[in-house]
């Protein structure tokens, strides 16, 4: 069988966007390909390959139509460049996109590494994930943060919870760097088996508990061992984090734990940090890259004192 190639450049950030309006008209999956190393002091717009293959058959002019009508959508928000469409010889394509995919290190101990490759000796941390269908791949800017943030300030033996932990990413880098239980949720159910997948894959299964559900969940009774957390991750969109503050988000962070919030663009930040420091939650440090931020917020003791700290909290917007 012959097969149209479908491939674009973009930056990191649209990434998994891009890999999700394709993956809903190509049969075997999308490949995310990120040539150069994600550091911590790199500020840099990281591009990245997106590559998926088409079967030349009877539907393929429709679904070609499918696919360059949700990009136009796409581009409508963010601008893309046009995407080639290539004819190419028949081969194996659920094998061949996956050597697309390479090992992302990330800050100074973990590294993202594809299940199929085989990691050289390496002082780091693997994260082994199946990216399935391109969701939670770790090309995105506000993922990389929250490995960051995690590799700085998860402490070992912490109870960390992850609210919508699409492919299991951050709840894995937890159990990782030491936490001694993760909880991990979301409201996908493919996310959810992803995930456990994924634990199973990193041998980390017996410390992250998967379940379907999200913020009004977390108060289950069956849950009470995972809250409050030390650490709660929540790499949403900043809608949702205003909305998730305002319904009692900071109940569920321990006294002088924090909170690492991300999918924030820079324009969004100054809201989210509002209604953080409302209910009880100062920030700490603000990680950056492109336009996305991702606050690391501690939950405080008495307005304007970082609790356990005796420091006065940064302020990032300079009010």
């Amino acid at each position: 069988m012959a097969w149209l190639c479908i491939s674009l450049e973009t930056s990191g950030e649209l990434a998994e966007a891009i890999a999700d309006v394709l993956a809903r008209h190509v049969p075997g999956g999308v490949a995310v390909e990120m040539p150069r190393t994600r550091l911590p002091q790199k500020t840099d717009r990281a591009e990245v390959r997106i590559t998926a293959y088409l079967p030349i058959d009877k539907h393929t002019a429709d679904r070609r139509q499918a696919i360059e009508e949700g990009l136009w959508h796409l581009a409508q928000i963010s601008p893309l460049p046009a995407a080639q469409f290539t004819p190419v010889e028949a081969q194996d394509w659920a094998e061949t996109w996956k050597q697309h995919y390479q090992p992302i290190p990330i800050g100074e101990r973990l590294v993202i590494v594809p299940a199929w490759v085989d990691l050289p000796p390496s002082s780091r941390l693997p994260l082994v994930l199946d990216p399935g269908m391109a969701f939670g791949t770790g090309t995105h800017p506000s993922t990389q943060d929250c490995l960051l943030a995690l590799e700085r300030h998860l402490r070992p033996a912490r109870r960390v919870i992850d609210l919508g932990c699409g492919s299991g990413i951050l709840a894995i880098a937890a159990a990782r760097l030491g936490a001694a239980r993760v909880l991990a949720l979301d409201i996908d159910p493919l996310a959810v088996e992803a995930t456990r997948e994924n634990c199973r894959r990193n041998s980390v299964a017996d410390r992250v508990t998967t379940e379907l559900g999200s913020l009004d969940d977390l108060a289950a009774p069956h849950l009470a061992a995972y809250r409050p957390a030390d650490l709660l991750l929540a790499n949403i969109l900043a809608p949702v984090l205003i909305e998730m503050l305002a319904s009692g988000l900071a109940r569920h962070v321990a006294p002088g734990g924090l909170a690492v919030l991300s999918g924030i663009l820079d324009e969004q930040l100054a809201a989210v940090l509002r209604q953080a420091q409302a209910v009880g939650l100062a920030p700490l440090e603000v990680l950056q890259t492109e336009d996305w931020r991702t606050p690391v917020l501690q939950k405080t003791t008495a307005p304007g004192e970082v609790a356990g700290s005796g420091r006065k909290p940064v302020n990032p917007l300079g009010d």
